[in-house]
């Protein structure tokens, strides 16, 4: 990316804070800083953190364009849950009351809505480098290059930088601190690779270098990703000094996030998220049934991804989590996230920015106690032009008290963020590699699909052992997927591989939906014909600074 555009950014004012309180983030402003001048173990650590919580997910410029919510958490995954139907939306804010309408609605007495301003056209049209505030491709991708900068940011530093101790101390800081950057620097290219037709690497600090207008394809992206993971996996199996290792993570990751599933990991820990963010790589990038232009999962694929979950995240391991902080955090209790943007706190009280989605409200089974724990019945007729927002359920604050897992808390330090993976993503993708395999591994995978719902407080009767379908037991995945996965940034990955989101014409579009209208009617086998671009073009803030070299991967996907 060139200089001139990559992060020409006003970044949240933040108190350089040196004390272990829970409530400030240590951080110096990563865009504020004389790198020539930072020499200090202390310099390190704080320009490191903030450049990955900051310049990563607290929104570019600082919520500067306006964007809806305050964080990478509220506008870049609220478009995912737009697009995946876990929610709508009304506000004009980045266009969200538009991107996710259907191109066309088939109600269940055969009569339909179509759509005056088809998905694709209103992110074409708004792909300006003029108006980037209205632009959805910009966000994500600004975003994951300013987390990118910021980790090649920390890799220049090192040999700058005196750290106290030995010379095993210092290896093994020196190491930690590597890893931490390769880890998110494969968690950036993750995200580009898995939403647009095209990306670059990019591993100078805050320069053109010879081949960095060389756009290289999706797949690409993902290969490029895996190898800094396995980059990372490769620095944590060398270090011995476990104590100096520890020490530094806990001054990398904020302690108001070093609560519940996010606390400090171990070196097995952090390998095991690894791989469990490998085997999404593959899974997420694949089409499940041939639909669209994914390649389809293969024998081949379902291994690789039964190799990697059962090595990856365990219901024990520790996590990367963000959480709101009452001061100098990286995003609010109230409006940093898409859970917190749906959530209401009573039966009574108005609706928020998002609506729930009648589709994911369906995809909870009867007899879920997750299902009774997080939605309450909410009377809402869109007459504003989104066809498909109204809904008959809302999202419930803190739950309803019955013990399963709450989807939402809006109280400050509240609601856990699962940046990357989790125990029941890593487990649900182990139970579709089994299932897939079929024969001796469904009931295999069945226990899986279990493994969540105990975990999860669900109640619901064992599937193992049932002797169910191979593709009753692919629906139940399904299901599973959008209930335990609900809000994780995951939901249009899912639309997208199963085929829900290509045209009719090519196979796609979803039967047997729950639709309310806007005059009230309940439709139970509605038809949506979703249309949406599978993987988003290259923003034109990027190709009008940075046109695309010779040998370019095409930068516009043709769908």
């Amino acid at each position: 990316m060139k200089n001139k555009f990559k992060y020409i950014m006003a970044l949240l004012a933040v108190v350089f804070a040196t004390s272990s309180c829970k409530k400030q983030l240590d951080v110096k402003n990563p865009n504020e800083v004389n790198y020539s001048q930072l020499t200090s173990e202390a310099d390190i650590i704080s320009i490191t953190q903030g450049g990955t919580y900051i310049n990563g997910f607290n929104g570019p410029g600082g919520n500067s364009l306006g964007w809806l919510g305050d964080s990478y958490f509220s506008l870049c995954l609220g478009y995912h849950s737009l697009m995946g139907d876990e929610v709508g939306g009304e506000a004009a804010n980045q266009l969200i009351n538009q991107i996710s309408l259907p191109d066309k609605v088939t109600y269940d007495n055969a009569t339909s809505t179509l759509n005056s301003a088809p998905s694709k056209q209103v992110f074409r049209i708004n792909n300006s480098i003029f108006n980037p505030g209205n632009n959805p491709f910009y966000f994500e991708w600004i975003s994951m290059y300013a987390l990118n900068n910021a980790a090649n940011k920390t890799l220049g530093l090192l040999n700058n930088i005196n750290f106290a101790g030995t010379t095993a101390d210092t290896s093994a800081k020196k190491s930690t601190l590597r890893a931490w950057a390769y880890w998110w620097k494969g968690f950036a290219y993750s995200r580009i690779g898995s939403l647009y037709y095209a990306g670059l690497i990019s591993n100078t600090v805050d320069a053109t270098k010879a081949g960095s207008n060389n756009y290289i394809s999706k797949e690409n992206m993902i290969v490029e990703a895996n190898k800094d993971l396995d980059l990372a996996a490769s620095i944590l199996t060398g270090i011995s000094n476990t104590a100096t290792y520890t020490d530094i993570l806990g001054k990398l990751i904020p302690e108001f996030c070093q609560v519940g599933n996010g606390s400090i990991l171990t070196k097995d820990m952090w390998i095991r998220n690894i791989n469990t963010l490998k085997a999404r790589n593959l899974l997420v990038n694949r089409s499940l049934s041939g639909i669209g232009g994914l390649s389809a999962m293969t024998d081949k694929d379902w291994n690789q991804i039964l190799t990697l979950t059962n090595n990856g995240i365990r219901s024990t391991d520790f996590v990367f989590t963000g959480r709101s902080a009452s001061s100098n955090g990286f995003f609010s209790a109230g409006s940093g996230c898409v859970q917190a943007m749906t959530a209401i706190n009573s039966s009574s009280s108005g609706l928020k920015t998002f609506r729930l989605s009648e589709r994911l409200y369906q995809d909870f089974k009867t007899g879920d106690a997750r299902k009774t724990n997080n939605f309450v019945a909410k009377d809402y007729k869109n007459q504003v032009g989104g066809f498909t927002f109204s809904t008959r359920w809302a999202l419930k604050n803190k739950g309803n008290g019955n013990g399963s897992a709450v989807i939402a808390n809006s109280d400050i330090g509240g609601q856990e963020i699962f940046i990357a993976g989790s125990y029941e993503e890593n487990e649900l993708m182990k139970a579709e590699a089994l299932i897939n395999l079929g024969g001796v591994n469904l009931n295999n995978g069945l226990i899986s699909i279990d493994n969540v719902r105990t975990y999860q407080g669900a109640g619901l009767p064992a599937l193992a052992g049932s002797s169910i379908t191979q593709a009753a037991a692919k629906e139940e995945l399904r299901l599973e997927r959008r209930t335990a996965l609900a809000f994780r940034g995951l939901a249009f990955y899912d639309a997208r591989r199963i085929g829900y989101t290509y045209d009719v014409s090519k196979g796609g579009g979803r039967s047997g939906c729950v639709v309310y209208t806007a005059a009230g009617v309940v439709n139970t086998n509605a038809f949506m014909n979703y249309n949406f671009l599978d993987y988003w073009d290259v923003p034109d803030d990027e190709i009008y600074i940075n046109p695309p070299g010779a040998g370019s991967a095409p930068t516009k996907n043709p769908l």
